[in-house]
């Protein structure tokens, strides 16, 4: 990919806007903004073929900041107006920019359909555990007992996985990262942009006004190693101090946190990304509802199966290529069995 950037000669700055970015000073979205305006030159492609779509809230003013295509859409309707763009011009490259609160509250339908037809698309979500742009209210990822402005009592609303919502809809790509950590941020990035199919990535993002702190656990230099468990595909799954923890499975073929565990305890949980069954991906992904200090990151799963972009180009192919040939065909596509003459 960055072979063929370099042969456009695209840099960052030529995917920046001539917008003032507008977040609150410190927010988390300039962490990732400035992530994706370095990335997009390694795709190699033109930035009038590129479209950001977003729905509402603080990550939705993104698409004023790239200097590419863009559409500030509907409340939760991001992924139903990207679907449309994708399936009609599929020489664009397609990106979703959405919240916790756009995304799995008022839009929560159009996203798992997205993710179920597997539209070529790339969706961010960015997780921050909070609703921003309102002023501070509980997101459906707030924790249980969450105090805010409309839970003054602490939340009673048992909150979304993310990740394990996109797994119980057979998304084939599926991954977390982390605002602040730019070398994982565009690691997992590349690996979106290379799948084909729906690809949705979970980013944790720091509110500071309204929730900060909220994953201090795994960005703090003195924690980070004891929480965050770096998932690379073929490699065992361990962390912590010299690598003293590892995630093991259990005689109820589920998963766990073991610490101390011996280097050829054969308990220790392989990664495996490209497994076509999503139960080992979603065992990872209940590990952070289990505990949710516990933080698995990268790639969940990445497998490969059939476009909903290609599916319906192929059947609309043989469609044109049958009425071309029969004019009766054509004929009671247009009409059906139950049409009405009126005179």
């Amino acid at each position: 990919m960055s072979e063929a950037g370099n042969a456009l000669g695209l840099k960052a700055k030529d995917f920046k806007s001539d917008q003032e970015v507008r977040w609150c000073p410190g927010c988390g979205d300039y962490a990732i903004l400035a992530a994706v305006q370095g990335f997009m030159p390694e795709l190699g492609i033109p930035r009038e073929n590129i479209v950001f779509v977003s729905g509402i809230g603080c990550s939705s003013r993104f698409p004023y900041y790239m200097n590419t295509y863009g559409m500030h859409s509907i409340h939760g309707r991001a992924p139903a107006i990207a679907t449309g763009l994708s399936t009609s011009r599929p020489d664009l490259s397609v990106w979703v920019v959405t919240g916790d609160g756009d995304a799995l509250s008022i839009g929560g339908n159009h996203l798992i359909h997205a993710l179920r037809r597997n539209v070529n698309l790339k969706i961010l979500l960015f997780n921050n555990r909070i609703y921003g742009l309102t002023k501070g209210q509980y997101s459906p990822t707030s924790e249980l007992g969450k105090i805010t402005k409309s839970t003054p009592f602490g939340s009673l609303d048992a909150p979304f996985n993310p990740i394990s919502l996109a797994l119980g809809a057979e998304a084939s790509f599926v991954a977390r990262t982390l605002d602040s950590d730019r070398k994982h941020l565009t690691s997992v990035l590349r690996a979106a942009a290379d799948h084909q199919g729906t690809a949705l990535v979970e980013i944790y993002q720091n509110c500071n006004i309204f929730n900060d702190g909220a994953f201090d656990l795994i960005k703090d230099a003195d924690s980070r190693d004891d929480w965050a468990i770096r998932m690379e595909h073929g490699q065992p799954l361990r962390f912590g101090a010299e690598g003293r923890k590892a995630v093991v499975r259990t005689p109820e073929m589920g998963l766990a946190i073991a610490e101390d565990v011996a280097d050829d305890d054969p308990s220790v949980v392989i990664h495996d990304a490209h497994v076509d069954d999503p139960a080992l991906a979603f065992a990872l992904s209940r590990l952070s509802s289990t505990d949710v200090r516990y933080a698995p990151m990268g790639v969940f799963r990445d497998v490969n199966r059939p476009t909903y972009d290609g599916l319906m180009s192929a059947q609309l192919a043989t469609a044109s290529i049958d009425t071309a040939n029969d004019d009766d065909a054509f004929d009671s596509l247009v009409h059906g069995a139950d049409a009405w003459t009126i005179l």
